[in-house]
């Protein structure tokens, strides 16, 4: 069983001990996603699969907070947001955006890239040497301004 699979677990137990409700909830509902995909596609999900299922339930919520936030809702924003706060936690260290302007301009050199035709190839690679240390509307804004 995954390193992330076992935190959750565990993390779940501890809430519902602690009777924190809000954060056991978040905690299922993560599971519950974990859990569908497996049986969906029939396999055993690793770290980085897991790490992408919340990178993708981290980028609905922040999504939904802000239409809330629009909206005037601030109830539904703050619950959204707490979510995210949670599933943070799962998440490996995100890179700072100097360590990623780094390693954006050393794969623009590697592949040659000199036009924004080029960002596709900067993406896909940026994206394959950092894996879920960095979301991809961070990666992609800078490769933007580093290609202009």
């Amino acid at each position: 069983m995954s390193a992330v699979k076992e935190k959750l677990k565990s993390d779940l137990k501890a809430a519902m001990i602690a009777k924190e409700n809000f954060k056991r909830d978040t905690i299922r509902f993560l599971m519950a996603a974990i859990k569908q995909v497996e049986v969906d596609e029939r396999i055993e999900m690793d770290d980085a699969g897991i790490y992408k299922l919340i990178q993708k339930s981290l980028k609905q919520r922040e999504d939904a907070a802000s239409q809330f936030k629009d909206a005037g809702r601030d109830d539904l924003y703050e619950k959204e947001m707490r979510e995210a706060e949670i599933l943070k936690v799962y998440m490996p260290e995100q890179l700072s955006d100097d360590a990623l302007k780094n390693i954006i301009v050393a794969t623009i050199s590697k592949v040659g890239a000199s036009s924004m035709k080029d960002m596709g190839k900067v993406m896909k690679m940026v994206n394959e040497e950092v894996g879920s240390q960095a979301d991809g509307k961070t990666i992609s804004t800078l490769v933007k301004d580093l290609l202009k």
